[in-house]
């Protein structure tokens, strides 16, 4: 049985000391700590949050799901009382897509011989107060064999530095598993993957890299080409991020999860992360299974 600590001086000479009970959230048990004399209660992933973590659980799949900010507002204004505005609706999905990355982008993959690596440009608006667009770029990697987008990043440019990032965090969590790295024809890719992955291991024959041009009729990197597709026909509808690149990320990293966690993939019939993880959510809820597997994490990060 986990001991209950206390959150502001890390004691455990804590004892109940009643409940403490809020619209949200209901009846919760209030703690007293001996050492610092404060009460405390329960430190949740919805601590302090005004609303139950259904609802904004539902929020957020609703969001990637292909609702805008604003229905989301205007359908759980039918079913919950105290209806959040669409301002809360977005920074419910940044908050939450931040702590559920911060998990599932340490998870370690089982992956294939293959890795494709793309790019898809965007623009964002730089405030929704003022006219003009950034040009921004999604880039990101797909292991063919189980579908699952390896990591991804929303960088000012499709630069070397976005592409290394990228590069970097894809061999970290498949190790030696990939022996193809697949892009298209820029003329940036052979020397970054090289680089990035070892040209030692290059020289060997241990790893090669697969160009793609289909402007000269060498095919189409269709596995990520058609995981592009799926995350357009959610991100076609915003009039701009409406924010900083940060904010822009973490709702891509969002998109992430959706497609790897909650999205059934119809080629595999299941998720991606059943067949490149050894991830099990048992709940129907995979968003508040997801968030509270985070929480758990952190605090055992934290106690190490």
């Amino acid at each position: 049985m986990e001991k209950t600590i206390c959150p502001h001086c890390k004691s455990e000479s804590v004892v109940k000391r009643g409940t403490f009970e809020s619209k949200a959230h209901g009846k919760q048990q209030r703690y007293f700590c001996k050492s610092c004399n404060r009460k405390f209660i329960e430190r949740t992933a919805f601590y302090r949050m005004r609303n139950t973590p259904d609802k904004i659980t539902s929020a957020i799949d609703l969001f990637y799901r292909g609702v805008s900010t604003r229905q989301v507002q205007a359908h759980l204004g039918v079913f919950y009382p105290h209806n959040a505005d669409h301002s809360n609706i977005y920074r419910w999905v940044v908050k939450y897509s931040k702590m559920i990355s911060g998990f599932t982008d340490k998870l370690k993959l089982r992956v294939g011989r293959e890795m494709q690596i793309d790019e898809v440009e965007y623009n964002r608006r730089e405030s929704h107060k003022h006219h003009g667009t950034a040009k921004n770029w999604f880039i990101d990697t797909i292991d063919t064999e189980s579908r699952f987008m390896i990591t991804s990043e929303f960088a000012n440019s499709r630069g070397e530095e976005g592409i290394k990032k990228v590069l970097f965090r894809a061999r970290a969590k498949t190790g030696e598993q990939i022996k193809t790295i697949t892009s298209d024809g820029y003329l940036l890719y052979p020397r970054v993957v090289k680089s990035t992955f070892g040209y030692h291991r290059f020289q060997r024959g241990e790893i090669r890299h697969n160009v793609v041009n289909a402007s000269r009729g060498e095919g189409f990197n269709i596995m990520i080409e058609r995981m592009h597709n799926s995350i357009r026909q959610r991100t076609n509808p915003f009039r701009g991020f409406h924010g900083s690149v940060e904010s822009a990320h973490a709702i891509m990293k969002g998109m992430e999860i959706y497609y790897n966690f909650i999205r059934k993939h119809l080629a595999i019939k299941c998720c991606p992360y059943e067949l490149a993880t050894d991830l099990k959510l048992n709940e129907k809820n995979k968003w508040l299974e997801l968030i509270n597997l985070s929480l758990q994490n952190n605090m055992e990060n934290r106690c190490r």
